[in-house]
């Protein structure tokens, strides 16, 4: 079976600083992967950079997506051959209701798989909308809200996860969709995440603890610590990084840089 995607000693720098120092991870079609560990080892910074963030510099390294070498693409155009990325801190879009927003990146999506789709009428689409916003508890009239002005944490990860219900992306990059949830939250997110599992849906999670782990059962886990990944295995590895934290890893200061405020 060939890989969906391949990442290859990538190394990655923000502001001139070195925070990717040689990640390689291979995922498979249908895989579910999970990417632990401490604050400011790299977690995020790998999601952003395969997504294609312009504040991350890439220095060496390849990452192929679906055969294709991305690292030199838009990130629209990342998008368009099937990657996503749950953003940990969801941005706010003033005066564009979630259903508009989901209604064009909806269409827009089915066009670049399909030059031969045909645009969804608003009318079927309110459909299909209130039909996933259903499965998730979704209150319907948060679609008519602009895009996540005046949500709660639970809204904003139930407005991402209901993004990747309707958008099925080839390799989701959930960067930490588990923060600031409650159990409830977390479980209808958990419950979202695993109705999309199939052979041509994959994931790379990225979170600080296992408690998601507990509802979304991976296939592997990585350790990342200061910008390597230490320690690979299954869902095993989860409890034990539970139970003894990072400890082991002899874990250093590491480099932490926000960018949530551009």
């Amino acid at each position: 079976m060939t890989s969906l995607l391949t990442i290859k000693d990538l190394h990655a720098e923000v502001e001139g600083k070195e925070i990717l120092k040689g990640i390689s991870l291979e995922v498979m079609p249908g895989e579910i992967h999970a990417v632990m560990g401490p604050n400011g080892s790299g977690k995020s910074t790998l999601v952003n950079t395969l997504m294609g963030h312009p504040k991350y510099k890439v220095t060496k390294g390849s990452a192929l997506f679906q055969g294709k070498d991305i690292l030199n693409l838009e990130p629209e155009d990342r998008a368009k051959l099937g990657l996503f990325l749950a953003f940990q801190y969801p941005k706010e879009i003033a005066g564009v209701s979630l259903r508009s927003f989901l209604f064009a990146a909806y269409n827009s999506q089915m066009q670049s798989r399909d030059s031969e789709y045909k645009k969804m009428s608003p009318i079927k689409f309110k459909k299909l909308l209130e039909e996933n916003m259903k499965d998730l508890h979704a209150d319907p009239n948060l679609s008519e809200r602009p895009v996540n002005q005046g949500f709660s944490g639970g809204e904003k990860k139930k407005a991402e996860v209901l993004q990747l219900k309707l958008l099925k992306p080839a390799l989701a990059l959930l960067d930490e969709t588990d923060s600031g949830l409650d159990i409830d939250a977390l479980k209808i997110v958990a419950d979202g995440i695993n109705s999309l599992r199939s052979p041509d849906f994959s994931s790379i999670i990225v979170t600080h603890y296992a408690r998601i782990l507990s509802y979304i059962m991976p296939d592997k886990i990585h350790v990342m610590v200061n910008g390597e990944i230490v320690e690979s295995g299954g869902s095993e590895l989860a409890g034990r990084l539970e139970e003894g934290g990072y400890k082991k890893y002899d874990v250093k200061e590491a480099v932490s840089i926000d960018l949530h405020a551009e």
